[in-house]
């Protein structure tokens, strides 16, 4: 074992809204990572306010949680001041690093707040042992590396540099190099470098003859079209002791866009999945309950990425199809007594349902729909979204318990 693995290897999952985090925390987490209003690459998820993030950091803190804030943006000239006021009110927050890729935001952050740990994005696109050093130099303590590198190549970079080094172990994969993508830019307006991506590599594409408009043509053999961008999404559940065992001091789950489905089972999956490798490295299982709670999330079809040198596992996903074998219909918000509870719903419940309960303690269970009333006690037969009722299973269910059911849709 790697004498950097003797320190537990930390899970860092994302946070895009206060219920996002508390999920995260509940779940498992060691640390998550959010952003405010602006300065990340996250714009279109609902972050936190000004006025909401020393909550969400204090919230942290008093759950023994570190907390890391996103301002990795690469900024225009124009953001220059408004950004070191910024700079200032993160100061005063203290939230246990900062993520970075600008070098300019990087010096600024250096010199203006020096007691903020900076942590590196893999925008900065970090492909060697020597940029690593360089970084160091900087006073960067952490650097989430390109996802570009083998595993082999990120143990090496471990075994010759003192910074920490984080890396992705599941979520959505970008087509472009580290994520510094130009088309969203160039088709949209909108700029993916500064948190305002359109995805266009989902887009269906095809080929238009130019004295034939209207007609178009596949460039694959799939007859719904060519998803000639699109990619699978990340999984590394099948390979924790290969990944511990580099060395490296943080395992990072993408998705500060997803919701708070995605966000409890990749926690809960990977918090089991780190906790069993310590507790007995050498009989280290991968247990079937892993692999099945992470197919029963929206995903798009999984690989292990650029990390085994595979090119078969980075090449695109023609289908763009989305699998979910489950459907979220509802988070439990308060424990009534031993069968009942008071559920926000998400999706359509109807009285007889069978359900589906994801808890933080042992593989998840079914239970059916004995009972449901509105807030005025009336007995109802069903709820809608957005409602808040109270059901009676039977099986036991606790405050932040996810209720979902089997999916009959699976597609684009």
């Amino acid at each position: 074992m790697n004498n950097k693995t003797f320190n537990k290897v930390e899970l860092l999952a994302p946070a895009g809204n206060f219920e996002k985090l508390d999920i995260a925390i509940h779940y498992g987490a060691d640390a998550v990572y959010l952003s405010g209003p602006d300065y990340s690459l996250r714009n279109f998820s609902d972050n936190f306010s000004n006025e909401e993030l020393p909550k969400a950091i204090d919230f942290c803190h008093q759950h023994n949680v570190k907390v890391y804030l996103a301002c990795n943006i690469y900024p225009r000239n124009s953001e220059h001041d408004s950004f070191l006021e910024y700079l200032s009110f993160i100061g005063k927050m203290e939230p246990d690093a900062i993520i970075i890729s600008d070098p300019g935001i990087l010096m600024e952050s250096a010199s203006r707040i020096p007691h903020i740990p900076i942590h590196l994005s893999t925008q900065s696109n970090t492909t060697n042992y020597k940029s690593v050093l360089f970084w160091e130099k900087q006073g960067v303590k952490r650097i989430n590396v390109a996802r570009e590198l083998t595993l082999t190549e990120i143990k090496e970079i471990v075994s010759l540099c003192s910074a920490e080094i984080e890396c992705f172990i599941h979520g959505a994969m970008c087509i472009s190099y580290s994520g510094r993508c130009l088309l969203s830019s160039f088709m949209t307006g909108r700029d993916s470098n500064r948190g305002m991506c359109a995805h266009p590599c989902r887009y269906k594409y095809a080929v238009v003859e130019e004295l034939r408009p209207g007609i178009y043509m596949p460039v694959s053999e799939d007859s719904r079209g060519s998803y000639i961008f699109n990619s699978n999404d990340l999984c590394l559940i099948n390979h924790i002791p290969e990944i511990i065992e580099t060395g490296i001091t943080s395992l990072k789950i993408e998705g500060r866009m997803k919701g708070i489905h995605y966000v409890a089972s990749t926690v809960k999956t990977y918090r089991e999945a780190i906790d069993s490798y310590y507790d007995n490295p050498q009989n280290f299982e991968v247990k079937k309950d892993w692999i099945d709670e992470l197919n029963k999330i929206s995903h798009r079809g999984y690989c292990t990425g650029f990390y085994f040198g595979d090119p078969v596992q980075t090449a695109s996903n023609h289908k763009n199809s989305v699998n979910a074998e489950y459907l979220f219909v509802g988070k439990v918000i308060d424990k009534i007594n031993h069968q009942k509870v008071s559920v926000h719903i998400r999706n359509k419940i109807n009285k007889e349902d069978v359900l589906d309960i994801l808890s933080i303690k042992n593989s998840s269970r079914q239970a059916k729909v004995i009972d449901m009333s509105d807030h005025k006690g009336n007995s109802i037969s069903f709820a809608q979204p957005n409602s808040i009722v109270s059901i009676v299973l039977d099986a036991e269910c606790s405050k932040n318990d996810l209720l979902r059911r089997e999916s009959t849709v699976t597609g684009k």
